[in-house]
Parts: structure tokens; C-alpha cells; sequence
């Protein structure tokens, strides 16, 4: 189990899933200043280790708990800036979101610089990095998983029959359980969508803007939507990057999981096939894609060093998150091809990186991603609902449709949710620009087209001809690198949709 769970616990998703009581509308507003509140000063160890050699300062700014009651308990968020280096450029304030939910992003701006983010960004913004609340430095939650528990992914085992779901949903249950037991300050209830969104007003006001720019990646895509609806006036550029296709994620949208899957593993089956000489895994992407299930059903019935099936088609999703990755992922595949269980231990003795450049996933990013997934918006109660998609998706994606389907923790969740989700508001200004690869594992180019539809005239979506996790920056296609910082600098919104193609 200790290695089942390292081996889930090294593939964070930067990467979701009745109402008993009458739900409560949460005026969207925010306090009103001219004047920055906040005092700068040196950010925890670890995000100085993580930006060096970018030097960031940090500051706290305090929020309600719940917002129903705003002069109630306050929380502190713990915010970090780069500040632009041209102040007779500056326009404002950019707030960067890695996703998750549940991943830090103190240190994202000094990522960005480092990967490439154009100098005429950072001279014209103040880099705006935060952990969101309950994450890291924000008041930080936990349902108390460990290295051992038997809830240790994100994303449910993959299920290879009905039995299966019905397991998962007692580990589920549990993990609903061990969260509602370990709530004992009562503010796991509070971490929403909705609730990050009145933060981010909350943080523009204590820094004296008017309004604020954003660039959000993956979950970000939903709190960014969230904003720029809830918002409208006060949000100025917004840059959505690998959308999930709403300001939430419900269980349709981790059902597209499987459709991501089914999109970009081909391009990993075409790489792996021109190199056959050295990995074995097939000539052909036809070849390659058996590969895929005749070792994932082989180690179904016998797990070679700890890893099973579930282990091994979750470490493929993973590393499809960028094309770096490929060449690890077709050692794992030979490697598990082969039965070699000496070197498979040695598989997971390191992290893959996730696509973000984000941290293991821990107790508190766990605990952070179900709390905003299982409180935005109604799950399934019912086993047998799932059971039935789990056999849909079986059929309908082969190589993950059995994961992205099974139970998840949420519907077990013991908090109704207090309102309803964020419904896209399609009259504001023309200021959201989407950005999407036409393949991408967690955030399939349906979620983009899902998004632009939403929000009608006010967005304009960039489809880019590549496969991976995250385009601006992230990626390398010229084209969606360029068309996103004239936009970002100058305010060119393109005019109509415009379809990138691979460099």
C-alpha cells in the first residue's frame, strides 16, 4: 500500500471530479479602496528556494471565512509579488492561478519568468502569485491522509468491473468520513469556487486597483470564469489556459478525463512507434496502443513490484501532460512489458513532474480539491450511478473511461452545497481570451469550445495544433505565445477565433 500510494501521491492533477437545506446567495461584492493595505515583506523558505534566483516579497491579506457573514472569523491569505520592472509601463495587476484546486502558486510567477514569460509582461504588471484559501500558507485545511491511506489520487482506480466501483465506494465513503471528522474548525464548508472568486476582489481591493488581470491555468480556467462573471467591471484581461469548460468541476467534467485520454495518447503511440528500435513498444500507433492494454489488463491480474493496473494506466495519464515526459513514460511501459520487477521498483523512486511545475500532491492538496469540487456543485448519491457509467465509459474510452467514471469521495461529501455554482455571465466586456490544445489529457479542446459558447461575444478561443497540458508559456507555439502577450500588452483581442498551427 505505501508504494501503491507514493506512486498515486507523484501524479498531482495542476491538474474532480441532495440539498437539504435552502441555499444561501452570497452578495458578490468586495470592499472599495484606493489604497494599498498591504505591508511586503520576505516570503516563506520555501517559495525563495522554489523562485530563486527571482526574488518575490509576500504579504497577508484578511478574508471572511463566509462571506454570508463578513464581520465574522477572518482568515489570512498569503499573497506574492514580482513587481513590473517598468513602472512608466505599468498597467496594473496580473494574478496567476496554477489550478488544482489545491495547488500553491507563490512561487508561479518566478516559473513563468523562468520558462520564458515575455519581458514586455513583466514590465508592464505586478506578477500577482497566491495559495488560494486552504492551501499552504492560506489558512491551510486537512482531512488528514497519509502516505498509507488508502484514498491517495485524485482521480478514482480505474475500475475493471462492477466489484471494483463498489470497493471504491467504501474507500470513498471513508475518505468523506475522515474529512467531516478532521473538520473541527468548521471551514472545510467555506473553500468554493465562489468564495476563491470574492477573494481575488477582496485582494485587488487591499492592493488599490480598480481592476485586476488574470491568467489562470486548468482549475484556474474555472476561478478565472467565476471572476470575470461575478466581476465583470472589475476585471480587465483575463486569460483562461486549458479549460475544463465551467467554473466548476462536476462529474461530466471528469468524465472528459477519458475523452482527453482517448485524444492525446496517439500522439505518445506515434512517438513511441518511430522509436521501436529502442523502446519495443510497436511499429505502428495501432501497435502501440495494444501495448498500453495488454499491459495494463497483464498487471491487473498480477502487479509487478507494487504497481497494478489502476497504478500503471495513472502514471500514463500523468505523464501525457507534456512531451518531455514521453520518453520516461516508454521506459515505464517497456519496463512493465518486460515483468523486470527490479527495475519497476525503481520506477516512482522520483516524482513526474506534473505540467505545472507543481509539488507532490499532499494531505492539504487533497483535502483543497475535494473541498471545492464537492462543494461547488451536487454529486451523485447513488452507487449504482456510477456503476453504470463506469460500464458506458469502459466501452466508450478503453484506456481510462473506467477511472474518470468511478465514485468519488464527493458523493459521500457531508456538506450540502451552500450555493449554487457560478453560472457564466456572457454580458461584461470582451475580455476573455480562451487558450486550448486540441489534445490534452485532463482539459480535452471540448472544455475550450464549451467555454467560448458560454461566454458568448465576450471570449475568443485559441486552438493550438499540440498536444499537452497548458499553452501560454508552458507550451512553445509561437503563434498562441504571441497572439496572448499582444493581448496581455497591448489589449488586441483577435477578432474572431483563430486555429494555431503546430510549429
Amino acid at each position: 500500500m505505501k508504494r501503491r500510494s507514493s506512486v498515486g501521491r507523484s501524479l498531482a492533477l495542476l491538474a474532480v471530479i441532495g440539498l437539504g437545506a435552502s441555499l444561501t446567495t452570497v452578495p458578490a461584492t468586495a470592499e472599495e479602496t484606493r489604497t494599498p493595505q498591504v505591508k511586503w515583506g520576505q516570503c516563506p523558505d520555501h517559495v525563495v528556494a522554489e523562485a530563486a534566483p527571482t526574488v518575490l516579497h509576500c504579504a497577508h491579506v484578511p478574508v471572511p471565512l463566509d462571506y454570508a457573514r463578513p464581520e465574522g472569523e477572518q482568515i489570512d491569505l498569503t499573497i506574492s509579488r514580482l513587481a513590473a520592472t517598468d513602472p512608466d509601463k505599468r498597467r496594473g495587476i496580473l494574478m496567476l492561478n496554477p489550478g488544482g484546486p489545491g495547488g500553491s502558486g507563490l512561487a508561479l510567477s518566478a516559473l513563468l519568468v523562468a520558462q520564458g514569460l515575455p519581458s514586455s509582461v513583466t514590465d508592464r504588471y505586478d506578477l500577482i502569485g497566491m495559495d488560494t484559501r486552504g492551501i499552504g500558507h492560506s489558512t491551510p485545511v486537512s482531512c488528514g491522509f497519509t502516505t498509507d491511506s488508502p484514498y491517495y489520487a485524485n482521480i478514482p482506480p480505474y475500475a475493471v468491473d462492477d466489484a471494483a466501483v463498489t470497493a471504491q465506494a467504501k474507500v470513498a465513503e471513508q475518505a468523506a468520513k475522515q474529512c467531516a471528522d478532521n473538520d473541527d474548525d468548521g471551514r472545510l464548508r467555506h473553500i468554493t469556487t465562489a468564495n476563491t472568486a470574492r477573494d481575488l476582489d477582496r485582494i485587488r481591493a487591499a492592493l488599490g486597483e480598480e481592476k485586476t488581470s488574470y491568467l489562470g491555468y486548468s482549475y484556474g480556467t474555472a476561478l478565472g470564469s467565476a471572476y470575470a462573471s461575478m466581476f465583470p467591471e472589475r476585471s480587465d484581461r483575463i486569460v483562461l489556459d486549458s479549460n475544463i469548460g465551467d467554473t466548476h468541476l462536476d462529474r461530466d467534467g471528469m468524465r472528459r478525463y477519458a475523452l482527453g485520454m482517448e485524444q492525446t495518447l496517439p500522439d505518445f503511440a506515434k512517438w513511441a512507434a518511430r522509436r521501436h528500435d529502442s523502446y519495443g513498444l510497436g511499429r505502428t500507433p495501432g501497435q502501440v496502443r495494444a501495448s498500453y492494454l495488454a499491459i495494463a489488463g497483464r498487471l491487473d491480474k498480477a502487479p509487478v513490484a507494487g504497481i497494478d493496473g489502476n497504478i500503471f494506466r495513472l502514471l500514463t495519464f500523468g505523464h501525457l501532460f507534456k512531451q518531455t515526459l514521453y520518453p520516461k513514460l516508454a521506459q515505464t511501459w517497456q519496463t512493465l512489458l518486460e515483468g523486470d520487477a527490479t527495475a519497476a521498483r525503481g520506477l516512482t523512486a522520483a516524482p513526474a513532474e506534473t505540467a505545472d511545475g507543481g509539488l507532490l500532491p499532499t494531505d492539504n492538496a487533497l483535502t483543497v480539491f475535494l473541498a471545492v469540487t464537492c462543494n461547488d456543485v451536487e454529486w451523485p448519491e447513488d452507487v449504482n450511478t456510477y456503476r453504470q457509467g463506469v460500464a458506458e465509459d469502459r466501452e466508450r474510452y478503453p484506456l481510462y473511461g473506467a477511472a474518470a467514471a468511478n465514485i468519488t469521495p464527493c458523493a459521500f461529501w457531508p456538506y450540502a452545497p451552500a450555493e449554487p455554482p457560478v453560472e457564466v455571465d456572457a454580458e461584461g466586456p470582451r475580455n476573455v481570451l480562451l487558450l486550448q490544445n486540441r489534445r490534452d489529457a485532463p482539459t480535452p479542446h471540448l472544455g475550450g469550445k464549451m467555454l467560448r459558447e458560454k461566454f458568448g461575444d465576450r471570449a475568443r478561443l485559441i486552438s493550438v495544433d499540440d498536444s499537452g497540458h497548458g499553452v501560454y508559456v508552458l507550451g512553445k507555439n509561437s503563434c498562441a505565445l504571441n497572439t496572448t502577450t499582444r493581448y496581455l500588452v497591448e489589449g488586441e483581442m483577435p477578432g474572431k477565433d483563430m486555429s494555431c498551427r503546430a510549429d
